[in-house]
C-alpha cells in the first residue's frame, strides 16, 4: 500500500486502482489532482510515458507533470522503470478482475465471453493511454519486473481459455485450439489502446458491443 502524507492512512491497493483507471477512464483533470503524492507521480508517468515513450522520458519529466522535484520522485520510487512497473502491474490487475468480475456474473459461457471481450475491449478505449503503456512499453521492465507481469497475463489467459472450454463442453462454442484461440481474442480487444483516440466515432460502449458480439461469431458452433 501506498502512503506519502505523513500522519494519514496507506491508500488501498483498490483505491490506488481506483485513482489510475477509474471506472469510465481517467479525467482530463490531470495528475496534480491526486491527493496522495505517490499516486500522483504515478499519473504523471502515465502522461509522461504516454506522449514521449518510455525510452525518451526523463525523471524530470515525471516530476515536473507531478509538480514534484526529481529528488521528491526518487522518495517514492527507486527509478522510471520502477514506476513503469508499478503502472503496468496495477493495470493488468485491473484488467485481470474485471474478467473475472464478467465471467462470474455470466449465466453461460456465451454470455461469458460476449461480456469478457466486450468489457475488455472497452476498458482498453477507456483507459487507451494505460493500456499502451502496460501492452506496448512491456519489452523496457526488468525481467524480475516481466515476470511477475506475465503471471498476471497468464491468470488474464487462463479466464478467458477457460470460458472457451466451458462453451466447448456444452456445444456453445466450436473451438480446436482453445489457448490459441483465447490469445487471439484478447489480443484483438487489447489493439484497441493502440488506434482508438477520444473523440472517435467509435464510443467505448459502441466497441464493447461490437467486439463482444464478434468474439462470440468467431467461436460459435
Amino acid at each position: 500500500m501506498l502512503s506519502t502524507v505523513p500522519g494519514t492512512a496507506p491508500l488501498s491497493e483498490s483505491a490506488v486502482l481506483a485513482a489510475i483507471a477509474p471506472e469510465g477512464g481517467r479525467a482530463d483533470g490531470g495528475a496534480g489532482d491526486a491527493s496522495d503524492t505517490a499516486v500522483r507521480i504515478m499519473l504523471a508517468a502515465a502522461d509522461a510515458f504516454a506522449a514521449r515513450g518510455f525510452p525518451a522520458t526523463t525523471t524530470r519529466d515525471i516530476a515536473s507533470r507531478a509538480g514534484l522535484s526529481p529528488a521528491g520522485v526518487y522518495v517514492h520510487f527507486a527509478s522510471k522503470e520502477v514506476l513503469l512497473f508499478e503502472l503496468s502491474r496495477r493495470g493488468h490487475a485491473r484488467a485481470r478482475d474485471l474478467l473475472v468480475a464478467a465471467a462470474r456474473d455470466a449465466d453461460s459461457p456465451t454470455a461469458a465471453l460476449r461480456a469478457i471481450v466486450g468489457g475488455f475491449s472497452r476498458w482498453h478505449a477507456e483507459h487507451h493511454q494505460l493500456g499502451r503503456i502496460v501492452q506496448f512499453e512491456f519489452r523496457h521492465l526488468s525481467d524480475e519486473h516481466q515476470a511477475e507481469v506475465l503471471d498476471l497475463r497468464k491468470e488474464i489467459d487462463h479466464v478467458v481459455a477457460d470460458v472457451l472450454s466451458a462453451g466447448v463442453a456444452t456445444g456453445e462454442f466450436a473451438v480446436d485450439d482453445v489457448r490459441t484461440t483465447a490469445l487471439a481474442l484478447l489480443s484483438m480487444a487489447i489493439d484497441v489502446a493502440r488506434w482508438y483516440s477520444p473523440g472517435s466515432r467509435r464510443t467505448p460502449e459502441a466497441i464493447e458491443a461490437a467486439y463482444g458480439e464478434l468474439a462470440v461469431r468467431l467461436v460459435r458452433a
